[in-house]
């Protein structure tokens, strides 16, 4: 069921920070080294607080202009867009989002500083790496991430927080763990090359694969499906 009901939700959000917990343990770090991140798109503001009831206060979106609605009901929440991001739908991400997961090039960055209200906190951006170097997919590549990182994270109001990840599929635990283990390094180069920037968050791990993320260092992970079921 896409529209689960409220009881339903619960118990898969109840279930889905157990797994995280678990993972936590296995990988002996504390069960709050990692966060929750709910991806909502597509989902009702209604299923969003029955979440927000329960105690979830983070969402992902991919797609601006639901989002836009959403946040507008619910601004009390803490909203991370995490979605492809066109140059020309920057401004309304800039103004309106505490977090970009996706920032996929540096001209992506430069126009998130200069379109951030100075009024508001600095953007909260996390630049997202192509690890598994499939065509198809947008990102930096490593060698870019540690080319670029020190003048991304020199721009005003804007944060460098970390990386973001969607490796490719991979069918056993093993395969999993692999290209989190290579963002693991890479997360600890990006510390080390921008000792003044607040490096703290590592976004990787889905449904599928959040064990292997979570024990490779993530520190977020980011669920949809098996909290909210399948997408619309």
């Amino acid at each position: 069921m896409s529209d689960s009901p409220p009881i339903e939700l619960v118990q898969n959000y109840q279930r889905v920070l157990k797994r995280i917990k678990t993972a936590a343990e296995m990988a002996q770090r504390p069960a709050d080294a990692v966060s929750l991140l709910a991806v909502s798109k597509t989902k009702p503001i209604t299923a969003i607080e029955v979440l927000a009831e329960a105690g979830q206060k983070a969402f992902g979106e991919n797609y601006l202009q639901e989002a836009l609605t959403k946040i507008e009901q619910r601004p009390d929440l803490e909203w991370h867009f995490i979605g492809p991001i066109q140059s020309n739908k920057t401004r309304p991400i800039a103004e309106q989002f505490q977090w970009v997961h996706s920032v996929d090039r540096f001209k992506i960055a430069r126009r998130f500083s200069e379109q951030r209200p100075t009024n508001q906190s600095p953007l909260n951006i996390l630049l997202e790496v192509n690890i598994s170097e499939e065509p198809s997919k947008a990102g930096f590549t490593r060698e870019e991430v540690l080319e670029q990182a020190g003048e991304i994270a020199a721009l005003p109001n804007i944060t460098l927080r970390g990386l973001m990840a969607i490796p490719a599929k991979s069918n056993t635990f093993g395969a999993q763990r692999q290209p989190f283990q290579q963002m693991r390094v890479l997360f600890e180069q990006l510390q080390t090359l921008c000792p003044d920037s607040p490096i703290d968050t590592l976004s990787m791990g889905m449904s599928a694969d959040l064990e292997a993320a979570i024990l490779e260092g993530a520190t977020l992970v980011r669920i949809g499906t098996d909290l909210f079921g399948t997408r619309d």
